[in-house]
């Protein structure tokens, strides 16, 4: 076991984690007792030191032979690696991963938990209460509330003062084994073997008391810590006892205590039960966080000499929580009782049973978000995912200044656009501003659907005709009539093909279309002229032309060079209109440009906006030209309650106030050149990266075998090994096999080199047989 696992885990950021499962499986087969887990740490070490040392007797006996020193220089790297892992908590680490409970004496400790109870007004008696008031500070908190109020600490004290006075008997406390997003400095992060790191589990109970309350000891106790824990992060005075009851030895620690306090302590000295601990630092002692205990138990200091981590690795829960079991085992009081949340597996049931069946789930084992954070996404256990492909968060998850802007406006009213109110002509302005002089009549709506549904209408009202041409694999919404225009639909599984008034031209892909290579857009171009035909044959009219500036669904399929201007000619020239659906590439995602449409030098007649307007919030909107807007007002008016309401307005015109105050379209095109250029980088360390294409932040990686086949499921590995490392992805394309990138906007050059270590760490694994 030790040599197998002094090899295997060469090279990895964190050995022990890494030897886990090997320690595992081979218990599964050749069971390994507790006896013998004491000593695998120093059996590991041992063989990687005869492992080291025959590499130097090698380059003795044998200097020219370099296959005999293969190993030495990951030895040694892995050899200091192993020496700062303490062997208790490798030893700890072993049982866990075999089944046993991590730590040894845990049983015997909850046993004698079980035959005493004692009563908080025992810790703090000065306080008069013995009952508790949960304090939910958790990722999935709303008590919290967003990131800027709870890293607001004077906003934060606030907060608790108003929940004490509402709750005056009572004890604000809790956060055992809590994941909690209040962790936001890097000191609180490390790189794993599984990418980024965060450690976000409480491993104590905090007890929010006023400054200077005393805490008093709980039974007898000998001091082994007592020092300011101040420093530059000010976490006041620590105190950390050992306990010697009934032949059991653990230890309980007291954080943020008044330095004074604290230190007034003799490293040595007894305490008695009842005896003082000390007293509540004040928030100049603790960071400026409201005065409050942290208490802990501690089965093991490990290596710890005058600290102890209060906050742990959520990949190591389980450890954790026999190493430092909940302190709610001593006082048994029923409102710090972990309550049991809903399993991701019985949410999943549910949703199956309740909810449609043709509702999608991304990821083979889905994940439950529960927090949004600029480009990152927090699982309910406070992982940080970093977020590639969601450009519905135009700005930024839960951008503060958007946040805001819809919570202020929804504490005023929200009604109809009947009414006479600012906010919409405020982002009426802030939209125009954006949009050539020609497209300058808007409606308001609340999705692209709805957008692409509206647009198709006016098309109708100011042509007089049906026909609609769209691109092969194209997307524009989810209601009957966008649909109907979505060859990615109806062409698709469950779809019956083209109605009679659609009309679908081959996919206009340089890369794996029907035509390829350089100067195919013309050839694209007469394809659909051969539409425009096909309707004349009928002895009808053009009514639209539809298509995303760069295709998205059909695997972010960048229109040839000259496509799109010849198109519209031939398009207009038969009497129809053009409509660009911006959906997804508006709003400076382009990077070159505020618009899609603007890559390719034409204006549409209509263009329809969604997704990034809104940051989330539902909001889209339809911008026309005025001939088309005065044909649309034909006397049936056009009326939608939720459309232009001051809400979604306020949100979206600080969106676009975001998008020009960050300088969002600048920062795009600059990480977007180098991600690009990144991946053009990779595509050839790694040749099933067949194309890298795409404009700004809204990039699509193609990968195909030797013979220009798709290669699907590897491409599906690939999401799901990302998303193993904490970085999500997903799949696009006819054939799936396109990696679409599309991040927030607020997507950093740091997060592209992280992706790009991830994905050539991951395409180098031997998935290709898939």
């Amino acid at each position: 076991m030790a040599i197998a696992c002094a090899y295997a885990i060469m090279g990895h950021k964190d050995p022990l984690e890494a030897a886990l499962p090997i320690v595992r499986g081979y218990h599964h087969t050749f069971p390994l007792d507790e006896n013998e887990l004491e000593h695998l740490y120093m059996a590991i070490a041992m063989r990687l030191v005869i492992s080291v040392t025959k590499s130097a007797i090698n380059k003795l006996e044998e200097p020219d032979n370099g296959y005999l020193l293969i190993s030495e220089e990951p030895a040694w790297e892995l050899l200091r690696k192993w020496r700062d892992i303490n062997a208790d908590f490798a030893h700890f680490s072993f049982r866990g991963a075999c089944g046993y409970t991590a730590h040894p004496k845990e049983v015997k400790f909850l046993a004698w938990t079980r035959k005493h109870i004692f009563s908080l007004e025992n810790l703090f008696p000065t306080v008069g209460s013995n009952t508790v008031f949960p304090l939910d500070l958790s990722v999935s908190s709303t008590w919290i509330g967003h990131e800027e109020d709870f890293n607001d600490l004077d906003y934060f004290q606030y907060k608790l003062n108003k929940l004490q006075g509402e709750h005056p008997s009572k004890i604000l406390a809790g956060g055992y084994l809590e994941p909690r997003p209040i962790y936001t400095t890097s000191s609180y992060d490390k790189i794993g073997n599984m990418g980024r790191e965060n450690r976000s589990i409480h491993l104590g109970v905090d007890f929010w008391l006023p400054a200077a309350t005393q805490v008093h000891a709980l039974f007898d106790g000998e001091v082994v810590t007592a020092v300011n824990d101040a420093g530059d992060k000010q976490y006041g005075g620590l105190v950390i006892l050992r306990h010697k009851e009934e032949g059991l030895e653990f230890y309980t620690l007291y954080g943020h205590l008044s330095v004074d306090s604290a230190t007034s302590h003799v490293v040595g000295a007894g305490l008695k039960a009842g005896d003082t601990i000390g007293v509540l630092g004040n928030r100049a002692e603790n960071g400026n966080w409201a005065p409050h205990l942290h208490f802990q138990i501690m089965l093991s200091m490990l290596h710890f000499k005058i600290d102890f981590p209060g906050v742990g690795y959520y990949s190591q829960v389980d450890l954790w929580r026999s190493l430092c079991p909940d302190p709610n085992m001593l006082f048994k009081e029923k409102a710090l009782a972990q309550s049991e949340s809903v399993s991701n597996s019985d949410i999943l049931a549910y949703r199956k049973q309740h909810l449609g069946k043709s509702l999608s789930l991304q990821y083979k084992l889905p994940i439950k978000m529960v927090r949004g954070a600029g480009q990152y996404l927090l699982d309910e256990c406070g992982r940080k995912y970093l977020d590639t492909v969601n450009n519905v968060a135009h700005v930024g998850h839960e951008h503060p200044a958007v946040v805001r802007a819809g919570q202020e406006q929804m504490a005023l009213i929200n009604t109809n656009s009947r009414y006479l109110h600012e906010n919409i002509n405020e982002l009426a302005k802030e939209l125009l501003e954006t949009l050539p002089p020609a497209l300058s009549v808007l409606h308001f709506v609340n999705s692209g659907s709805e957008a692409n549904e509206l647009a198709i209408r006016m098309v109708k009202a100011a042509t007089g005709q049906r026909d609609i041409i769209a691109s092969e694999v194209g997307y524009h919404g989810n209601t009957n009539m966008c649909i109907d225009i979505s060859s990615y639909k109806f062409d698709g599984k469950g779809g019956q093909g083209a109605p009679e008034h659609t009309y679908i031209f081959p996919l206009p892909d340089a890369f794996r279309g029907k035509y390829r290579g350089e100067n195919t857009g013309r050839l694209y171009a007469k394809e659909v002229k051969g539409q425009i035909d096909n309707i004349h044959a009928k002895g009808r009219g053009v009514g639209a032309f539809i298509i995303e500036p760069i295709i998205s669904c059909g695997g972010q399929v960048e229109l040839p060079e000259g496509f799109l201007a010849l198109a519209y000619q031939y398009v207009r020239e038969a009497g129809g209109l053009c409509i660009s659906d911006e959906v997804q590439v508006g709003c400076g995602r382009m990077g070159t440009t505020f618009w899609g449409f603007q890559l390719h030098g034409v204006v549409p007649d209509i263009i329809t906006i969604g997704k990034p307007l809104g940051n989330g919030h539902p909001l889209a909107a339809v911008a026309c030209t005025q001939e088309v807007a005065e044909r649309f007002a034909n006397g049936m008016e056009y009326f939608n309650t939720f459309g232009g309401n001051p809400v979604s307005c306020a949100i979206g015109a600080e969106v676009l106030r975001v998008v020009k105050r960050e300088r969002l379209q600048a920062h795009a095109l600059k990480v977007g050149t180098y991600l690009k250029k990144e991946l053009r980088t990779l595509a050839k360390e790694f040749p099933i990266i067949a194309d890298v294409r795409g404009q700004g932040l809204f990039l699509g990686i193609e990968l195909v075998n030797g013979h220009m086949e798709p290669l699907a499921e590897q491409t599906d590995y690939l999401a799901n090994r990302m998303k193993d490392h904490g970085i999500l992805m997903s799949t696009d394309g006819p054939d799936h096999n396109v990696l679409k990138i599309k991040p927030p906007m607020v997507f950093t050059q740091a997060n592209a080199e992280e992706l790009i270590f991830y994905l050539r760490k991951i395409l180098a694994e031997d998935f290709m047989k898939l």
